[in-house]
């Protein structure tokens, strides 16, 4: 039975650095995810901002307000608006994570056009 006992305890310690791992993926992934779909809703406020307001940093602004606290100050902006009504104003913004531990950057962009109104 001791035998037993040991073995269990070198298995243990042989799939614990795996379990780690994946752990630890999940978490990188759920994060990346989360930032994308925050990019992407500030992309939407921007471009509805855009739309209706002929002054680009209007739409960068709102973007930025979307935007959490921690982000904002990393993420890139830019606006295309055409003085043409019905043309479509874009909003894009890019951001990048870095992958702790590894030290790789994931870039991460999201961008929404919407027709201008006025």
């Amino acid at each position: 039975m001791t035998g037993e006992r040991g073995s269990a305890t070198v298995e243990f310690a042989l799939i614990l650095p795996a379990v780690v791992l994946v752990i630890l993926a999940v978490a990188e992934i759920t994060v990346v995810a989360r930032t994308q779909l925050e990019l992407a809703h500030a992309a939407r406020e921007g471009a509805r901002v855009a739309a209706t307001a002929p002054d680009p940093d209007a739409a960068i602004r709102a973007a930025r307000e979307a935007l959490s606290d921690g982000l904002a100050h990393r993420v890139s902006v830019s606006v295309s608006r055409p003085s043409i009504v019905g043309r479509p104003a874009s909003v894009e913004l890019r951001a990048t994570h870095r992958v702790v531990g590894l030290g790789w950057v994931v870039p991460i962009q999201a961008s929404a056009s919407m027709r201008v109104e006025r």
